[in-house]
């Protein structure tokens, strides 16, 4: 059995061709959706400003170690195209950063 490691992941992307239908529950939704909203989480935290231009999914994956940061953000990046797609949201390219919090070092203040 492979260790697995929990990595935080935020998937950016950019609206692209949003219906009217989406762009209206966006708006509406906005405020839910800004900086409070921010969170790592595993079903995923979708934030956008009222621009409807960029978004961002925070995400939680835990997968094997041995696959690495790449396939987390790989699944990441599926389950936020996943989420936008039922949500009935149109975006261009996904773009990933990883963080293997199981290697992550932190400096305490002494």
């Amino acid at each position: 059995m492979s260790t697995q490691h929990t990595y935080r992941v935020i998937v950016r992307g950019a609206f692209d061709g949003l219906s009217e239908e989406s762009r209206t529950r966006l708006l509406a939704e906005v405020d839910a959706h800004g900086i409070e909203a921010m969170r790592f989480t595993e079903e995923g935290s979708l934030t956008y400003d009222r621009t409807l231009k960029h978004f961002s999914y925070r995400l939680i994956v835990v997968s094997d170690a041995a696959d690495g940061e790449e396939m987390a953000g790989v699944l990441a990046e599926d389950r936020a195209e996943t989420a936008l797609a039922e949500l009935g949201h149109a975006h261009g390219v996904l773009k990933s950063s990883v963080t293997d919090m199981d290697t992550m070092k932190i400096n305490y203040k002494r």
